[in-house]
């Protein structure tokens, strides 16, 4: 059986933690940054844990981590 091919847009996007939580990083902070407010950017900063709801999907499209 050959091995299974992780998504590679997927593997770019996604990390795990030593923990073994998904870590990814927030939408909405690349373009059209005129109209959001200053707050609104700085939330956009940084990364977050994936929602335990999406770990099982997640897990299946990067097999190798």
């Amino acid at each position: 059986m050959p091995k299974m091919k992780s998504n590679s847009g997927a593997a770019k996007r996604f990390s795990k933690t030593g923990s073994g939580k998904w870590k990814r990083n927030k939408a909405n902070a690349q373009h059209i940054l005129t109209k959001k407010s200053p707050k609104r950017i700085r939330g956009f900063r940084g990364t977050e844990l994936v929602a335990a709801s999406d770990t099982k999907a997640l897990g299946r499209l990067i097999p190798g981590l």
